[in-house]
């Protein structure tokens, strides 16, 4: 855990995370199965966020009763980090992990991923704060891993019964447009490589060297789902429909769109020179 942030937790929310076993009933009767979500943490970086977070964090809880919610806040100037330390101090399974400013929207998940698996996470989802990834859809997103059936489970908007809805025609574009190109160019068969509402199996998230990401915001999405498969994942896309965002604005930029093409053309060339480098050796 690096220095410059601060990670707010409790015993009880820890055991929890662990899927610890439910206590034994005082009259010894057996307690029933244990809430859905134990065992997951669900990520939730924040910047700006005041209006949302409030009532984003318990339709989450409301969703996944047994799981921790883990705001990453990036020093928000709306005090969004000291509404999250009020949600923790009055739920346990509300944790708060305060960064010292904005870093990108990969860092700051990268940061609360190391949170959740030194926690012993069995499950780490992630999502937006700005209620575009639907909190009602999170029992659907992490049945594939508690079955056993999947490592990675991508919320789809561009597979049968997803869609957007609030989007002009150029941000369409420019979605459905950046995942076909890193899926062509990265030879993926995922749909949605651009989203980030996405559950993963903790020890498939674990097997990911973080410090070779390349961490920025966009792209992010694009790398993670790639190094996934490269290490022999079982990926599955559910459909969604993403809605705009209900307040403030959208972080998205043309700077991050050029660094996903640009990163996405240096992933492919990355992947060359291992499978040359290979081929030498033999």
């Amino acid at each position: 855990m690096s220095d410059d942030a601060r990670d707010e937790t409790t015993p009880a929310a820890a055991d929890t995370a662990r899927g610890a076993a439910p206590a034994q009933a005082a009259d010894g009767a057996d307690p029933g199965p244990p809430p859905a979500g134990s065992g997951t943490w669900v990520v939730l970086p924040t910047y700006n966020e005041a209006e949302n977070l409030p009532v984003i964090a318990p339709a989450i809880l409301s969703a996944l009763p047994g799981a921790t919610l883990l705001v990453v806040d990036d020093g928000s100037p709306d005090g969004t980090g000291d509404l999250a330390d009020a949600l923790a101090a009055a739920d346990p399974r509300v944790r708060v992990r305060h960064r010292p400013g904005k870093a990108g929207l990969g860092r700051a998940y990268l940061d609360g991923f190391r949170v959740a698996l030194a926690a012993g996470a069995e499950t780490v989802v992630q999502m937006d704060a700005d209620f575009s990834h639907d909190p009602a859809v999170l029992p659907d997103l992490v049945a594939p891993i508690v079955g056993g059936a999947a490592d990675l489970v991508i919320g789809s908007r561009y597979v049968k019964g997803g869609g957007v809805v609030d989007w002009g025609i150029g941000r369409k574009v420019v979605s459905r447009g950046g995942s076909m190109f890193a899926r062509i160019v990265l030879a993926l068969p995922v749909h949605d490589l651009t989203g980030g509402f996405k559950a993963w199996r903790g020890a498939t998230l674990a097997s990911i060297p973080f410090s070779g990401v390349h961490a920025g915001g966009y792209v992010f999405q694009i790398e993670m789902t790639w190094r996934a498969k490269l290490a022999g994942a079982r990926i599955r896309e559910i459909p969604i429909t993403f809605q705009d965002r209900r307040v403030g604005s959208s972080k998205m930029s043309r700077r991050i769109i050029v660094e996903a093409l640009v990163v996405v053309v240096g992933l492919r060339l990355e992947q060359v020179r291992a499978a040359v480098r290979g081929a030498v050796r033999r």
